[in-house]
C-alpha cells in the first residue's frame, strides 16, 4: 500500500489512540502530523486537552499544536486555510500530510469544502432551540420535512444537531441547507485523500478514558485551569467550553470533591465520544474503518 502521493486522514473518537497510531504511521512514510482537533489549537489547555507530548511532537513534526491564546475565537474557516497551506508546504519537501483529530467539522471541511452558510442572529436560533426542547426531536424532525422535503433521506431522523441547523436555515433563508452545500467548492479531490475512522467497542472506550481522567490529575490538571480562570475567557470562546474546566472550578469553589469531578468529566467525555461515533456513521460512510485491534496489521502492509 503506497501513500506517499496522498494526504491521511486519521479521525475517531476522544482516547481512542489516534496521536500514537499517527506518530507510528508518520515514521513509516516520511510523513508530518497536522492537528484537525479543535481543542487542542490552543497554548494554555496542554492536559485538559490531551495534546500529544513534547517528546513526541520531537519525534515527528507536528503542526497546528499550542499555536493559540484561549483568549482567541478560531473558526474552522481559519483552520482550513492554515491546513491547506501546511498540506502545501509539507508536500513541496517530499513528505505526507497526516491530519489527526476528533473535529468532525475540520474533516469535512477538508474534503467537502467549507459551506458559506447565511448568518441567523443569536435570538432566532435560539427560538429554533426552545421549540425543539418543547415538543421533542420526533416531532420537530417531521415539522423539518414539512418545511424543508430536500432533507427526507439525508439528514438521520435521530440527528438532533443537524436537524436544527436544517430548520433554522430554512426558516430564516427560504432556501435548503442542501443548496447551500450545492454550492461549495472543494480544494481537494475525493483520490487525494487516505481515510482512515478507528473504532473501539464502547466498554474499551470507557476504560481508555477513565485512565486518561486518572493521567490528566497526576499531571496537574487542577494547576492548568487554575491559570486557565485568571486569564477570564468569555463563555463564548470555544476554549471556555473545554470539557472539565467547569468541573474544575467547582472543585476549586468547594462545590464538589474529587472524585465527583472525576466523575463528571468522565461522563462528560464519554457522552462526547458517542457524539463522534453518531457524526461519524452520518458523515464518515465512506472512511475505513478499522478496529484498534487492527492497527498494527495496517501498518505492517503500509
Amino acid at each position: 500500500m503506497d501513500l506517499k502521493s496522498k494526504i491521511i486522514l486519521i479521525a475517531g473518537p476522544t482516547a481512542s489512540g489516534k496521536s500514537n497510531f499517527a506518530i507510528k504511521l508518520a515514521k513509516k512514510v516520511k510523513g508530518e502530523i497536522i492537528n484537525a482537533d479543535s481543542m487542542q489549537v490552543y497554548n494554555e489547555l496542554n492536559i485538559l486537552t490531551a495534546r500529544p507530548k513534547n517528546k513526541d511532537m520531537k519525534k515527528i513534526k507536528h503542526h497546528l499544536y499550542g499555536f493559540l491564546s484561549v483568549k482567541k475565537s478560531f473558526s474552522t474557516g481559519e483552520w482550513l486555510r492554515l491546513v491547506k497551506i501546511k498540506i502545501k508546504q509539507i508536500q513541496k519537501k517530499k513528505r505526507v500530510p497526516i491530519l489527526v483529530g476528533g473535529t468532525g467539522l475540520y474533516f469535512k471541511a477538508i474534503t467537502d469544502g467549507l459551506v458559506k452558510m447565511p448568518k441567523i442572529s443569536l435570538i432566532k436560533r435560539n427560538k429554533i432551540r426552545a421549540l425543539h426542547n418543547k415538543i421533542g426531536q420526533d416531532f420537530f424532525y417531521k415539522k423539518l420535512i414539512k418545511l424543508d422535503p430536500l432533507v427526507k433521506n439525508k439528514i438521520n431522523p435521530n440527528d438532533t444537531q443537524r436537524s436544527i441547523r436544517a430548520y433554522e436555515i430554512k426558516k430564516y433563508s427560504k432556501v435548503s441547507i442542501f443548496k447551500f452545500f450545492e454550492k461549495t467548492h472543494k480544494s481537494f479531490e475525493d483520490e487525494d485523500f487516505f481515510k482512515i475512522y478507528i473504532e473501539f467497542s464502547r466498554s474499551e472506550l470507557i476504560k481508555r478514558i477513565n485512565k486518561r481522567v486518572d493521567q490528566m490529575f497526576k499531571d496537574g490538571v487542577i494547576n492548568e485551569v487554575k491559570r486557565f480562570l485568571k486569564y477570564k475567557v468569555k463563555k463564548n470562546i470555544s476554549s471556555s467550553k473545554v470539557i472539565g474546566i467547569n468541573e474544575i472550578e467547582k472543585y476549586l469553589n468547594n462545590e464538589l470533591n474529587l472524585r465527583d469531578i472525576k466523575e463528571l468529566i468522565s461522563i462528560k467525555t464519554r457522552q462526547y465520544a458517542k457524539r463522534q461515533s453518531t457524526w461519524a456513521r452520518g458523515h464518515m460512510s465512506n472512511w475505513q474503518k478499522i478496529e484498534s485491534k487492527d492497527l498494527n496489521s495496517l501498518l505492517k502492509k503500509i
